[in-house]
């Protein structure tokens, strides 16, 4: 793997923090990280970035803080944040079924392997334990993915496979069960509110244009940010994943391209309560269920309790992650190029948010 002298790294900082030394200190850290890596922190009256190894190794182009990547089920936290934004208008009720919310194909998909949509409610998706099986997670869905990298799929398509690969997990509401599904349901149900494609919906809702977000866009559905680096290339291992077709993850559950910068604003913008029209709604955003597993997961965010105090985060297949810390005040996020680099990013990312 090539290494980088320091110097070297400092290119691959946004011109703004060259000079900043706590850029040179993050940079310092993500050197000997075994992926090439891009992290930015905010908050605590900080806010810097660094970043080390390519973006793209076939033209050599620098990894930066403001590279965009795919950043996979990072995705969720978005759609929950703007379910949120219509429960505040009133718009939808969390305890609400989802039968007569998603598409009537969704609900026949999932009703004909007896999962129970009238007992579902939003509340269930959104906190995982609606009893859905992840085929996010099946091995076979890999499999197919990779077999044919330009197929295009569809929520109906995905259902489907929920559907063939497993019975429902338990009772709604009763155990905590990661699943994918959940959030592409959820994103057919903003569609359905709002009468708007997901992606404008959740940029209108969370009011993404306001926050100073240089790389976001959401694929398939819009197009990249004027002026915005190119994309990242991804890999799994020695694999380059760049090309594969977007649909496989876009309906909710993933879908957007963003740098480490934007998932460090738009965090901290959330945990600030500037995303909402109530402050306390956030608190809501947080409220633990009742469910089995109810503590590690609220909606659309993970909770990790350390001995520094709890840790708000959440990550992404490719090797994305970004984390809160109330304690410190700060929030990190940092992407890794390559999979391999995700248990990486987050060790390192969570000392940062945790250390002095």
């Amino acid at each position: 793997m090539i290494r980088y002298a320091l110097p070297l790294l400092l290119l691959a900082m946004p011109a703004t923090a060259q000079t900043d030394p706590r850029s040179t200190a993050l940079a310092q850290k993500l050197a000997p990280l075994p992926a090439p890596m891009a992290m930015y922190v905010t908050g605590d009256g900080k806010a810097f970035g660094a970043a080390h190894g390519l973006a793209d190794p076939t033209t050599g182009r620098a990894l930066t803080a403001d590279t965009p990547m795919r950043i996979a089920s990072n995705t969720k936290t978005f759609v929950a944040a703007t379910v949120l934004r219509l429960w505040e208008q009133r718009k939808i009720d969390l305890d609400a079924p989802i039968a007569g919310l998603i598409s009537p194909a969704l609900n026949a998909i999932l009703v004909a392997d007896k999962y129970e949509t009238g007992k579902i409610t939003v509340r269930h998706l959104l906190s995982h334990s609606g009893g859905l099986y992840d085929h996010g997670n099946d091995k076979r869905y890999g499999e197919l993915i990779f077999s044919d990298p330009s197929h295009k799929w569809t929520p109906e398509t995905l259902a489907g496979l929920v559907t063939e690969y497993a019975d429902p997990l338990s009772l709604p509401g009763t155990k905590f069960a990661y699943a994918d599904i959940d959030y592409i349901l959820l994103g057919d149900v903003i569609q359905r509110i709002t009468g708007k494609n997901l992606a404008a919906a959740v940029r209108e809702q969370l009011k993404l244009d306001k926050l100073g977000l240089r790389s976001t866009y959401w694929e398939v559905f819009e197009q990249p940010r004027p002026g915005a680096e190119p994309r990242a290339r991804q890999f799994i291992g020695d694999k380059d994943v760049t090309a594969v077709d977007a649909s496989f993850d876009l309906y909710g559950g993933g879908g957007l391209v963003m740098s480490a910068r934007d998932l460090a604003v738009f965090f901290k913008a959330l945990f600030d309560g500037k995303l909402f029209a109530n402050r306390r709604t956030i608190e809501v955003m947080l409220t633990e269920g009742t469910h089995e597993k109810a503590d590690i997961y609220r909606f659309g965010l993970f909770v990790r309790h350390t001995p520094r105090g709890d840790i708000y985060w959440h990550a992404g297949f490719w090797g994305t992650y970004v984390g809160y810390h109330p304690e410190s005040g700060r929030v990190v996020a940092a992407m890794a190029t390559n999979q391999s680099g995700y248990g990486a990013a987050m060790k390192t990312a969570d000392a940062v948010l945790t250390g002095p």
